[in-house]
């Protein structure tokens, strides 16, 4: 005896196999008519036997009570429904889903769009992929940026004033009247261009150098814009004008980079006639101590001789004490004439820059721990520790080779002037010995960082 089975009419939900509809069941009214003639009940072609995967007859028949199990769950989850409902709710959900989707795509595309249309002007990001600057047309001072800018900005004002800025169609008619029709191409190119111009001043008021091709971007940007809305007018801004605007915002960044540059120059400058103005005080006041010292030799001496009871022993003792001081304020004048003579020092601080990281400087002071302790001043949160303090009458050049030797290592290699570097002392420590070519006599590798260890160990 053959099996049947439901067959579904079209729009219908497929009835899984062996459905049977319930006692008092009736289609759901929203679905369609069935066609007239329709056979409701076909024959049911048996499945194929289900493949053996081993295991025997017992195997099998875990497999079928396995499945069994997993349909009884199903059906409890289900709550009861009958076979043909949960059917339409499936092909309903398939249909949210697919709708779904399509706004998903949709909405995916439209955001590509924006995204191009966009121009990113948020400063953290344009500083996070900021590199090296490259000035686009380099001249040699902030005065003669400033002499080609006013040139380019009268230049801007005359193509703006003989209608070379923006330009639209000669043929343009308002009811019949070609008059009228380039009165109003007119007075929408003067609106274009205020639209532009109000960009581009905004570029130019807003500029820093990081920020000089997203100006470029949001500029061009404004063109697009300006010949999509002016299409039907064939208004555009004219690419000589355009480009003039682009150069401008290239010559400001490139004045405002040569600006902080000279001010850098200055600002070092500064600290240098700061520092030799502190070592002539310091050779001052050393030589008058001296000076005075040996005023006080020569005073002892002359009573002593005038007495006539110097005893040969005393005087020779004071003639050499005159000695003495003499041979001091001749080293003393060879250093302040000698501006080459001085002191490398190297110094860390673990607490404001971490670890391995050393400051290699130099300082013409007779008391170079003096010029350690400036820059350990309230600018850093504790103290440098001195790694090693090297005396070389051509500390200048000593200073030179070690930062040459650790140029790949600057921490800043943009500004030379800042010496900071990522070595540890102990690496410093052999390069100087190679360098020197003279034993140290005392150089600590591990720094001391008294104040930053007992802050830590406070917290």
């Amino acid at each position: 005896m053959s099996e049947y089975r439901f067959n579904s009419p079209p729009g219908w939900p497929v009835a899984p196999r062996g459905w049977r509809p319930p006692q008092g069941w009736r289609p759901d009214p929203s679905w369609p008519p069935a066609p007239a003639e329709w056979e409701f009940w076909i024959p049911d072609e048996p499945p194929p036997p289900p493949e053996r995967k081993g295991g025997g007859l017992f195997g099998g028949k875990k497999r079928l009570e396995e499945e069994n199990a997993q349909l009884r769950q199903w059906v409890e989850r289900l709550g009861g429904m009958d076979a043909m409902r949960i059917a339409a709710m499936t092909e309903a959900l398939h249909a949210e889903h697919s709708g779904l989707r399509s706004a998903l795509d949709e909405a995916t595309r439209r955001l590509r769009e924006t995204e191009q249309r966009i121009v990113l002007t948020e400063e953290t990001v344009l500083l996070q992929e900021v590199g090296v600057y490259e000035y686009r047309h380099p001249l040699s001072d902030v005065v003669a940026y400033k002499a080609e800018l006013a040139k380019v900005k009268a230049r801007i004002k005359e193509m703006a004033r003989d209608g070379k800025a923006v330009v639209g169609s000669r043929h343009w008619q308002v009811n019949g009247s070609a008059t009228e029709g380039r009165k109003m191409v007119r007075d929408f190119s003067k609106l274009m261009l205020r639209a532009y111009n109000a960009e581009a001043d905004n570029c130019v008021r807003t500029m820093r150098p990081y920020k000089l091709q997203s100006a470029i971007d949001r500029l061009e940007k404004a063109v697009e814009t300006i010949v999509r809305l002016g299409r039907t007018m064939h208004l555009h801004v004219e690419p000589e004008y355009h480009r003039t605007r682009i150069h401008e915002l290239e010559l400001t960044a490139d004045h405002l980079a040569k600006q902080e540059e000279e001010k850098e120059l200055v600002r070092a400058r500064r600290e240098q006639q700061r520092e030799e103005e502190a070592a002539r005080r310091e050779f001052e006041r050393e030589k008058a101590r001296l000076r005075k010292e040996e005023a006080h030799y020569r005073s002892a001496l002359a009573k002593m001789l005038k007495n006539g009871a110097a005893s040969a022993e005393g005087v020779a003792e004071l003639k050499a004490k005159l000695e003495e001081v003499g041979v001091a304020v001749a080293d003393v004048e060879a250093r302040e004439a000698n501006i080459r003579a001085g002191y490398v020092y190297v110094i860390s601080n673990i607490g404001a820059f971490g670890e391995n990281v050393v400051k290699i400087g130099m300082t013409r002071r007779l008391e170079p721990e003096d010029r350690v302790r400036e820059l350990g001043d309230a600018s850093v949160p504790f103290r440098f520790d001195t790694h090693a303090l090297i005396f070389s009458e051509d500390a200048v050049g000593l200073e030179s080779r070690l930062h040459a030797e650790l140029g790949d290592r600057r921490l800043n290699k943009v500004n030379l002037r800042r010496e900071f570097f990522r070595a540890t002392p102990a690496e410093v420590r052999d390069l100087l010995q190679k360098i020197a070519g003279q034993h140290l006599l005392e150089y600590r590798d591990t720094a001391e960082a008294l104040e930053w260890r007992q802050s830590a160990g406070a917290a």
